[in-house]
């Protein structure tokens, strides 16, 4: 009896003692979220990529594109620290029992406004950070880098950053680590834009005063972005204030600008609508072109407008519409010769963003978008009339959902899929006794599909990893018509493919992977591979980007391309993240890449399948890029140098031979300086150089029969001189706070000389004591260097009499250009 009273005892205190501990353990191990969302406390805008952290703890995160952040966090007290460049760091001291959420509003500082600082990060975040090659730039940072004939430009400051290259003059294409500018994706606010430029790509179709962010992604993307090989270029714009309403703008020597944002209904909805147009078509009319003239009738012109409405349901969902529409006029006209042409084009692009919070840990975005480009040329001489016409019509759809199911893992997954309508190129031409056309405008239906999944893992303290993989399919579709040519080059038959019917399909894996570890807190070692498809191309006869290049999808002929990128890099900060350095070097590995075939433009061959003018090829890529960056103070900004080797292999072009690519640029350097004289004058220097570009011209003319011919050298043998540049600029902003001050002062002490003992009252309207004005003062190509813009051969003498002279000559378009432009905001 006693033994069972012992065992009894002694089974209730195992017992106790067992579920003692199991509670103790479950407390230990129990967690809670720790959640919220991240605002500017003056415009209620949500900040996408501020730091929330906890001293306690040393974790932390970053807000998502929506300004949320969720945390994992045991039962305690702790400090959350926020943290976002240009606004005061806020500490919060939070008390944790169960699941907790905290909002906060961030002031914004008065910093110096010159710093092109990498925004919504920590200040060691590229140290870090598992992602290589990613830069964020926020537009209002970069105010003061000279401009070009008053506009402020992004992609001209993208072209600033190591293993970015610029295109040339007068270009907004630009080329990432070797690849061309079409293996590029440029997205707003989710929507692809195939034509990033403005007056033949002088300038860039964003307006910079209705966007909030740019990240650029040089590699190793993550599985979410997918459809090109080289690099993304993601570009959000501004949600509009929804706690009151602004105004902003600027007059430049050819083009103007306004931005309007406000709220619908406060903290809840806000709109911002900007438009931009040029006025050189004012320039171009009488009396400075009078109606005598041959070229009476000649005008340039474009536009944009930029427009987004923002409307929260509840604290888990929210609705964004976001339009765009820029177009081109560009209108020729020599009456001297009866020559007339039109050339009119443009981007049309709408997106829908759905968000919605199911829970602290996962989060789910919906995205609608229609993207339309379009290009026409159309001339008229002695009555024969020609016209050109292509196009390309996106219909997309995405879903990707972030989900947090610990403190280790921030997983992403979704699908996408997109729907393509080509018009490769549609010809017509009219003379009194003729017609020709392609008889009908060709249409090339095709959709683009993917799965995707990614998980940035923190294995330990020192080590993170952040996996990725991507299932893309491609099916072109018909109506579509096939012509089979003979051995005369004549179609001999065709095959029709009906509505939906599968005309060429591919398909494959892309697997992406980065690590990071972590030699200490100011330094850190990265790898990276990844592997993209690009389903469609750009095919190009020029050197240059032009609106005349069109796209072009995978087809039975034009298997897709891919790339497969490596990369490793070493990052380390000094002097408290004062300065950042890094160095990374990759190698590239491009296949499936398209040129037309020599002899082949456009136009050619109108009858036949557009796909029957490229042919195939393989690229490799490879170099090493150098970054310094001071990121504040007084003086700032950054050297970027570039080393690089870019070489291509067609067996149908150069007799099979590797040459170098057209965009191959050995040496690539910029520099840029920021400098804070005080409140009133500010400064800032640009100085780039580069290798001259590779290109193709003849080596030697033979007369026969009569008429010059001439013989080509080497693909891509020849180089143009290399390119090198100097812009300054100064911004001026009046205090005129202080000025308004004053002018009290000495209006109240003339009053009480006159025995009035009132204070003078400011009776200006609010927005007016608001107002903020600054003046841009810069210069383009400051010491007047002829950078080529391309070459021709001017042929002179006669050829009966064997005097026949050949010189080669270089075009350049911009001498020393200075501008000013008049900017405000209230």
């Amino acid at each position: 009896m006693k033994s069972r009273d012992f065992f009894s005892q002694y089974m209730r205190k195992l017992f106790t003692l067992i579920l003692f501990v199991s509670l103790s353990v479950a407390g230990i191990a129990q967690q809670y979220k720790l959640s919220g969302v991240v605002k500017d406390a003056g415009t209620g805008q949500t900040l996408p990529g501020a730091s929330v952290y906890i001293d306690e703890l040393q974790q932390g995160a970053a807000t998502d594109v929506n300004g949320a952040y969720h945390l994992l966090v045991a039962a305690g007290t702790y400090h959350l620290r926020f943290t976002f460049l240009s606004y005061k760091d806020t500490v919060l001291v939070v008390k944790v029992k169960s699941d907790t959420k905290v909002n906060i509003g961030m002031y914004s500082t008065v910093i110096n406004a010159n710093t092109v600082n990498v925004v919504g990060e920590k200040a060691n975040n590229n140290v870090i950070s598992s992602q290589m090659g990613t830069i964020t730039l926020q537009t209002k940072d970069i105010k003061t880098i000279p401009i070009f004939f008053g506009e402020q430009d992004i992609l001209k400051v993208i072209q600033l950053l190591p293993g970015v290259q610029s295109a040339g003059d007068a270009n907004t294409g630009f080329y990432v680590r070797g690849g061309g500018p079409d293996e590029n994706l440029i997205l707003i606010d989710g929507a692809t834009v195939y034509n990033a430029g403005h007056l033949l790509g002088f300038f860039s179709i964003f307006n910079s005063d209705a966007l909030d962010n740019v990240s650029l992604i040089k590699g190793n993307m993550p599985a979410n972005y997918g459809g090109r090989i080289s690099s993304v270029l993601d570009i959000n714009t501004k949600e509009g204030d929804m706690t009151g309403y602004h105004a902003s703008g600027g007059i430049g020597l050819i083009a103007s600008h306004v931005t309007i944002q406000g709220p619908i209904k406060k903290d809840t909805s806000g709109f911002i609508f900007s438009v931009r147009r040029t006025y050189i078509d004012a320039f171009l009319r009488p009396p400075l072109i009078p109606t005598s003239s041959p070229f009476a009738g000649t005008s340039y012109y474009f536009y944009d407008l930029n427009g987004r409405v923002n409307y929260r349901f509840s604290a888990k969902n929210q609705l964004s519409i976001t339009g765009y529409y820029g177009q081109d006029v560009f209108n020729f006209s020599d009456n001297s010769v009866q020559f007339s042409t039109k050339v009119p084009w443009g981007n049309a692009i709408a997106s829908l963003n759905w968000n919605h919070i199911f829970s602290d840990k996962l989060l789910m975005t919906t995205t609608l978008n229609y993207t339309d480009y379009n290009f026409k040329f159309s001339g008229a001489e002695s009555g024969f009339n020609f016209s050109l016409f292509s196009g390309i019509h996106d219909y997309h759809a995405k879903i990707n959902f972030d989900w947090l199911p610990n403190k280790k893992h921030h997983v992403k997954f979704g699908v996408e899929n997109t729907v393509h309508v080509f018009i490769p190129s549609a010809i017509s031409a009219q003379e009194p006794s003729v017609n020709f056309s392609t008889s009908q405008v060709v249409h090339l239906y095709s959709d683009e599909a993917a799965v995707f999944a990614t998980d940035e893992y923190d294995i330990s303290e020192r080590f993170k990893a952040e996996g990725g993989l991507r299932f893309s399919a491609f099916d072109q579709f018909g109506p579509f018509t096939r012509y089979v040519q003979g051995t005369n080059g004549v179609n001999a038959d065709t095959i029709n493919y009906k509505t939906l019917q599968s005309v060429a399909f591919y398909s494959g894996l892309e697997p992406r992977i980065s690590l990071r570890y972590q030699l200490d807190i100011n330094s850190s070692i990265k790898a990276g591979y990844s592997r993209n498809y690009q389903y469609i191309h750009l095919a190009s006869i020029s050197s240059i980007s032009l609106p005349t290049d069109i796209w072009v999808p995978c087809t039975s002929l034009i298997p897709p391309a891919y790339g497969d990128q490596y990369a490793i890099g070493y990052y380390r900060n000094f002097r408290d993240n004062m300065f950042e350095t890094s160095v990374e070097t990759y190698y590239k590995h491009m296949t499936n890449l398209i040129e037309y075939k020599d002899g082949v433009t456009p136009e050619a061959s109108a009858s036949a399948d557009p796909d029957e003018n490229f042919t195939l090829g393989t690229g490799q890529a490879y170099g090493v890029e150098f970054f310094l960056k001071k990121r504040v103070g007084k003086l700032n900004g950054w050297i970027g140098y570039t080393l690089s080797w870019t070489t291509e292999n067609f067996p149908d072009l150069n007799n099979g031979q590797t040459f170098y690519a057209k965009y191959d640029r050995r040496n690539d350097i910029s520099v840029v300086v920021n400098y804070e004289m005080n409140k009133k004058w500010t400064f800032s220097g640009v100085f780039v150089y580069a290798t001259g570009e590779a290109l193709t011209v003849p080596d030697a003319w033979y007369i026969i029969e009569g008429s010059l011919v001439e013989e080509y050298g080497e693909r891509n043998g020849y180089r143009l001189i290399p390119y090198d540049r100097l812009d300054l600029s100064a911004t001026y902003t009046p205090d005129k706070q202080k000025r308004q001050e004053n002018k009290a002062a000495r209006r109240t002490a003339k009053m009480q000389k006159k025995g009035i003992d009132t204070p003078y009252i400011d009776h200006r309207p609010a927005w007016e004591k608001r107002m903020h004005t600054s003046w841009s003062f810069s210069a383009y190509n400051v010491y007047d260097r002829y950078n080529p813009y391309f070459i021709y051969f001017s042929i002179s003498g006669n050829l009966y009499q064997n005097s026949v002279s050949i010189q080669a000559k270089q075009v350049s378009l911009f001498p020393v250009l200075p501008s000013i432009s008049w900017n405000f905001d209230f």
